[in-house]
């Protein structure tokens, strides 16, 4: 039989015991209850994370993908007609034209240059450029700028323009369409420059057909725009003419499908989304 002390110490070691064994359990349901709080949150973030990944990943796809890429903005166009420019006092008839050859630019494609005597500086000349995007009737005017028109009539009686492309839409601010580089680089001439012809009177609107040109006086060439919107532009660049009711429904059309303007110079312009090809040029004169 055990003796009190030999029984009090077997209490003493069982009690003992048991403060370890509840001082174990105790413990082990803290790292327990640790471990599930962590792995709640490990969860919650783990589904934000998956969340947010979601929706970047569903944008980056939108921002790649060309159904999704931003639509074309909508395009304004007044509908009233910039009224023709009027010299204030007329040419004499008939008149010179200084065609010099261009020294720093080769002819994009060979062409003969214009004849520049005795060049009539009255009437009209009705012309007709046929394109992919529609037939774009223009009547040139040799009382506003008789070399300009003698120059372009002389061009496309040689075939200059055929299956050239437009190079340049603008849709807003400068509304209007440059074409005759048959490069489309904004850069291709036919190897000669003109005279300016242009006057103080002249503003550019709806309707209106322009020499385009550098910076550099007498300067022009091959390449011309037309205004099918509104353009402020300084008095610099020669009016040679009008583009028809029927031209300018073309170029509405054209202008409304919009312009890459990041394959242009980085000023809003760039290539028709809806590609102008000359096919062929009728002169009526």
């Amino acid at each position: 039989m055990p003796t009190n002390q030999q029984r009090r110490e077997a209490a003493k070691r069982k009690l003992e015991r048991q403060i370890v064994r509840r001082a174990e359990q105790a413990k082990r349901r803290r790292i327990v209850g640790s471990v599930a709080v962590v792995g709640v949150v490990a969860i919650v973030a783990g589904a934000v994370w998956w969340i947010v990944s979601s929706n970047s990943g569903d944008d980056a796809a939108s921002d790649a993908s060309p159904s999704s890429a931003p639509p074309t903005p909508e395009v304004t166009i007044p509908t009233e007609r910039a009224p023709m420019p009027k010299r204030p006092t007329p040419l004499a008839n008939p008149v010179a034209c200084d065609y010099k050859d261009d020294t720093a630019k080769p002819a994009s494609k060979k062409v003969n240059k214009p004849e520049g005597k005795d060049v009539s500086s009255n009437g009209t000349v009705n012309v007709v450029l046929k394109s992919t995007a529609g037939d774009i009737p223009l009547t040139l005017d040799r009382a506003l700028a008789p070399c300009a028109v003698q120059s372009f009539i002389s061009l496309s009686q040689q075939g200059y323009f055929n299956d050239t492309k437009c190079h340049r839409l603008g849709t807003t601010g400068l509304q209007m369409l440059q074409c005759g580089d048959p490069q489309a680089s904004g850069m291709g001439g036919p190897g000669y420059t003109m005279p300016d012809e242009a006057f103080q009177e002249i503003k550019y609107g709806r309707g209106i057909l322009a020499m385009a040109k550098t910076q550099q006086p007498n300067s022009g060439g091959s390449q011309f725009f037309m205004v099918y919107g509104e353009a402020e532009l300084s008095p610099d660049y020669s009016v040679f003419g009008s583009i028809s009711d029927e031209g300018l429904k073309v170029l509405d059309k054209v202008a409304k499908a919009g312009a890459n303007a990041q394959a242009g110079n980085g000023d809003g312009t760039g290539p028709p989304n809806t590609e102008v090809k000359f096919t062929g040029v009728t002169v009526n004169a």
